[in-house]
């Protein structure tokens, strides 16, 4: 990935005339918005995972919930590794 952005960004200086260092911010712009999309794609679709997964119990869920809400990223990394995986065990009972 960081080739295909070094090389895109030099064949856009070249074909504008310009040196690299003049569109560097603009390519560092567009890489932080693409990654922040993706980020908040991510976020929502963790966060809409642990509401309707019916492998945890509702204090799991709410807990879950929580930790993504307000650990934003971090918590939607901590459901993906820990949380999610109990999805593929539904609860007894259901």
């Amino acid at each position: 990935m960081p080739i295909i952005f070094v090389i895109l960004l030099c064949v856009a200086a070249a074909a504008l005339g310009v040196t690299v260092l003049f569109l560097l911010p603009v390519f560092l712009a567009v890489l932080i918005f693409s990654l922040s999309i993706l980020l908040c794609v991510f976020w929502i679709w963790m966060l809409v995972d642990a509401i309707r997964n019916q492998g945890l119990s509702e204090g799991e869920k709410i807990g879950w919930v929580l930790a993504i809400v307000f650990l934003h990223f971090i918590g939607s990394a901590l459901y993906f590794f820990l949380g999610r995986p109990k999805r593929l065990t539904p609860r007894p009972g259901i």
